[in-house]
């Protein structure tokens, strides 16, 4: 994601990125960022054919988004220093070899092993498509470029919830779950091959270099986190998932302690203090953070919820979430509009709207409603799939706006790293949190998920205002 100092302009003579090679670029960014997702739908489906537990569940989505987060930065700058396209067209080959290996998986450590392998190389592929936007597409182009970057990775996460279901339904060749995987060998070829002829090269002029030890230290304060809250409360919370949760805090004071140290050297570090240190920056991840861990927990159990508690096919599940990517589509392109005109209110105001469609959900959940094909659920994900694009997208722009010139292709890195790694992290607290509650029934499960999801509204409404985010 880290595209530092490369160019504001096309240069003379350089050749531009045509609409067709938009095109090509932004199905790029949609196969990775789908597949954070697409799994969902056939959690149950997977859980039966490879008699995998709600731990091993949690670990093929979360697996997949914390490869996938802590690789960002790194992507970004190899694609600075070796050429945006090749690294693009190398992320998307090695896409497809783990998306087979996916579809192959025998059984569930197999599959959870093959979707970190999975996430590691989806994570080549974003950074080229925005830092090739940034370096191919003239200055009177770029915003619209970059307002269907931004519409198309908002829509993947729902979008890869239906087209799991439709995939699913299909069952082509009797391949059931595996289908979703084999789709991206078609799509990702085609888009490596159209790549090469379509896309024009891109490097920066000036590439910084890699913060290897900043990764690993990132990696494992994540890890640290990750790996006990997985598992330690299906085992009774043994002492070794205690150790990780106290050793984490010393791993995240050394990430400080080593970026300060990085960055004072006269090298770009994968968190820049400097960056982190801009009041509205800083406000705006930690508002994100918890806000997209919520969404990645709902995002997870919504589709067992409706298959499992409710009894819907995993088609019905999908389209059941289509309005709510219709909302954030509409909410997504409205955004700055409304924050012209309302300034620093758009985040509560979102907020707010997706407070309205939790608290219907919850309703719904509580007096038994979701039983009729699920449509008793629409106007709720109405209100959550527009409120979250008003969130999203206008603290987005606000941090982007905030981060310094100088490191602006490093903060898009740290605000992608932070999107991606929250939703992941969110899977799998409230993953396991939703597992444990299971004892008492799908309603009361969904709803501790639904819970969380309106506390964090009620804080966001309540507590970041025009100071933090606007």
């Amino acid at each position: 994601m880290s595209h530092h100092k490369t160019a504001t302009s096309v240069r003379a003579g350089h050749p531009s990125l045509s609409a067709l090679g938009l095109g090509i670029v932004l199905l790029a960014t949609l196969l990775p960022m789908m597949d954070s997702f697409i799994v969902n739908v056939a959690l149950p489906t997977i859980a039966g054919d490879l008699g995998a537990g709600n731990a091993d569940l949690e670990l093929v989505v979360a697996g997949y988004g914390i490869a996938f987060t802590l690789l960002l930065v790194l992507g970004g700058r190899l694609g600075d220093a070796f050429g945006r396209r090749r690294v693009l067209v190398f992320g998307l080959l090695g896409f497809v070899l783990t998306s087979l290996l996916c579809a192959l998986a025998p059984s569930a450590g197999w599959l959870v092993a093959a979707r970190i392998a999975q996430g590691a190389t989806a994570a080549l592929i974003p950074p080229q498509v925005l830092g090739t936007i940034q370096a191919t597409v003239t200055a009177d182009r770029r915003a619209r470029a970059m307002s269907l970057y931004a519409a198309v990775s908002g829509l993947a996460a729902v979008l890869g919830l239906l087209l799991g279901g439709v995939l699913l339904q299909l069952d082509l060749w009797g391949t059931s779950w595996r289908l979703l995987f084999l789709v991206n060998l078609p799509l990702g070829l085609a888009a490596a091959v159209l790549a090469v002829i379509l896309i024009p090269e891109s490097r920066s002029d000036h590439p910084v270099g890699v913060d290897l030890r900043g990764t690993a230290l990132l990696g494992a304060t994540v890890l640290l986190i990750l790996i006990p809250v997985n598992r330690g409360p299906l085992l009774g919370w043994p002492w070794w998932s205690i150790v990780p949760l106290l050793l984490a805090p010393v791993a995240a004071i050394a990430l400080w302690r080593t970026e300060k140290r990085v960055s004072g050297s006269g090298k770009v570090p994968l968190l820049p203090p400097t960056v982190l240190a801009e009041p509205r920056v800083r406000g705006g991840l930690l508002m994100l953070g918890p806000f997209l861990a919520a969404w990645g927990g709902f995002l997870f159990a919504l589709p067992l919820t409706l298959q499992h508690g409710y009894g819907l096919s995993p088609l019905s599940a999908g389209l059941a979430v289509v309005p709510m990517s219709l909302a954030f589509l509409i909410g997504s392109f409205v955004v700055p509009a409304l924050r012209a005109r309302f300034t620093g209110r758009v985040v509560p105001g979102g907020a707010l709207v997706q407070g309205l469609g939790v608290g219907w959900l919850l309703a719904a959940v509580s007096l038994g409603w979701l039983g009729n094909a699920g449509w008793t659920a629409l106007p709720g994900l109405v209100l959550i799939g527009l409120g979250q694009a008003l969130v999203v997208g206008a603290a987005n722009i606000s941090v982007l706006g905030a981060v310094p010139p100088a490191y602006a292709g490093v903060g898009g890195g740290v605000l992608v790293t932070t999107q991606q790694g929250s939703m992941a992290v969110g899977v799998a607290v409230l993953g396991t949190v939703f597992s444990v509650a299971l004892s008492h029934g799908h309603a009361t499960a969904f709803g501790f998920v639904l819970g969380v999801q309106l506390l964090t509204c009620v804080v966001v409404a309540g507590v970041f205002r025009e100071k933090a985010v606007s």
